[in-house]
């Protein structure tokens, strides 16, 4: 009798889920296991903020699965070993996956793939994740691109990506054994995944509801609305002008050919220019994908090997706590570092104006930033997550140019000019009017609680430009 296992990673959705919908397709019991893998070599563990997620998202998940007649199994290990054990425990013959793309990953996965053939167990991957898989996306000259916009027109040159499949409405009953138990796993609760002492998820909670029906309720909100105006309300932290499907993107509780195909339903005749921005969105983290496959150790190695001689500097520890806590004095720097630290996200246009300010006006090494998105981020991801800290730093591919350092005052009275978003995320400042807000030391002491500029910006930024004029002179 066959008997199929499906190992979910970064796919906890059943909608548009291909290892799933074959798995719908096939005659005998099904397994749905999800391993909690902090132990295979160059395994990166999930930070704080992703963790709370991965909680919530399991526990809907596994909700969701029951509805449909199955389980989610929960074990943790090193994957490889427990997904071959639990293949041999239940009598797997189709072993069943959705593809990643980062280094170790695809290491596990094609061992495990070589391992299946050895054991009469037929291992079948799919593509779940990208629209556009990075060996698909070639040069003229068959090589990876290392700039965006041929990439993405490449991208868009080629075949529309897949329809989504749908959910199955139905899937088969678990593998028991032969006294009618199903396999032994873990308790959820066990992982220890939320934070406890003390417990900081709160504003999490208040801001997110992790799992697939919050993912469709997200894209449904945005085509609803925002998506006609976003290549301009992207922009203003002060309005719900973006789409907040990046956590949601992470770990895989909505496909990307959904939200694509979404689109396509709802301005099925010429989209407006607009909804080509968020697409161009969607191809950059594809781009970010694509980088990684080619650069595993895109996290910790600079991807231009010039930058492995750059000058940076160890800001000290009264500059990266100012940093970190949302007290460097420069209000759009401190408002999107609360933010952050609240609710686990921070608006696009202020993540560049703090990832610019800690790299070039503190002179820290991007290193430093990333790993701090890292565990506090709720859609930090293993390619964009990198990607764009090396892109502020100038280090990586299609780099923002050496000599772009985001001004925050000058971008906080352009992109909030009201106030709106410094006001929500720095309440002592609350007092000071549309002008003042943005530069509070100019205030007269208006604003006595909040923190002087831990730097000069002209001199930080001179600073910054001479080390940088010292690596092309170099």
């Amino acid at each position: 009798m066959s008997s199929t296992l499906v190992w979910l990673r970064d796919d906890l959705r059943l909608d548009d889920n291909p290892a799933l919908a074959e798995a719908a397709s096939l005659e005998g019991p099904l397994t749905v296991v999800y391993v909690l893998d902090e132990a295979s070599p160059g395994i990166r563990p999930l930070g704080g903020a992703a963790k709370w997620w991965l909680h919530h998202s399991l526990a809907a998940l596994g909700a969701d699965l029951e509805a449909a007649g199955s389980r989610l199994l929960l074990r943790r290990g090193p994957a490889a070993s427990i997904v071959q054990a639990l293949a041999e425990e239940t009598h797997t013959t189709h072993l069943l996956w959705n593809r990643r793309y980062g280094g170790p990953e695809r290491s596990i996965d094609s061992g495990l793939k070589d391992w299946a053939a050895g054991h009469g167990i037929d291992a079948t991957s799919f593509q779940a994740n990208l629209m556009f898989e990075p060996w698909t996306v070639r040069t003229g000259a068959g090589g990876p691109y290392k700039v965006f916009t041929p990439f993405w027109r490449a991208c868009l040159d080629g075949a529309e990506p897949r329809l989504p499949l749908e959910a199955p409405e139905r899937l088969p009953l678990p593998a028991t054994d032969a006294a009618g138990h199903l396999p032994a796993g873990d308790a959820l609760e066990d992982w220890g995944l939320l934070p406890r002492t003390p417990d900081w998820s709160a504003g999490l909670a208040a801001e997110w509801t992790p799992g697939e029906a919050g993912a469709h309720s997200r894209l449904e909100d945005f085509v609803d609305g925002p998506v006609e105006d976003y290549g301009t309300g992207r922009d203003i932290p002060g309005v719900e002008g973006t789409s907040r499907l990046s956590p949601h993107l992470r770990f895989g509780e909505v496909s990307p050919f959904r939200i694509w195909h979404t689109l396509r339903e709802r301005f099925p005749q010429q989209s407006p220019a607009d909804v080509g921005i968020f697409r161009s969105e969607l191809g950059w983290r594809e781009f970010c994908w694509q980088l990684l496959y080619e650069n595993p150790q895109l996290a910790v190695r600079n991807y231009r090997p010039e930058f492995d001689r750059f000058a940076w500097q160890t800001p000290s520890d009264t500059e990266l706590a100012a940093w970190q806590q949302g007290r460097t004095g420069y209000p759009l720097v401190d408002a999107g570092m609360r933010q952050l630290w609240l609710t686990g996200w921070m608006h696009n246009r202020v993540r560049m104006a703090a990832a610019s300010f800690l790299v070039k006006n503190l002179l820290a090494d991007w290193r430093v930033g990333e790993a701090w998105f890292w565990d506090t981020l709720v859609d930090a991801d293993a390619a964009s997550n990198p990607a764009n800290w090396q892109w502020v730093a100038g280090s990586g591919a299609d780099a923002s140019p050496y000599f772009r350092i985001f001004n925050p005052v000058t971008q906080s009275k352009k992109f909030d000019a009201e106030g709106r978003y410094l006001r929500q995320y720095l309440p002592e400042l609350s007092a000071l009017d549309r002008k003042q807000i943005h530069e509070p030391w100019k205030a007269d002491g208006a604003a006595p609680e909040y923190p002087g500029p831990v730097v000069g910006l002209p001199e930080s930024r001179a600073r910054a430009l001479d080390t940088y004029q010292r690596l092309k002179d170099d």
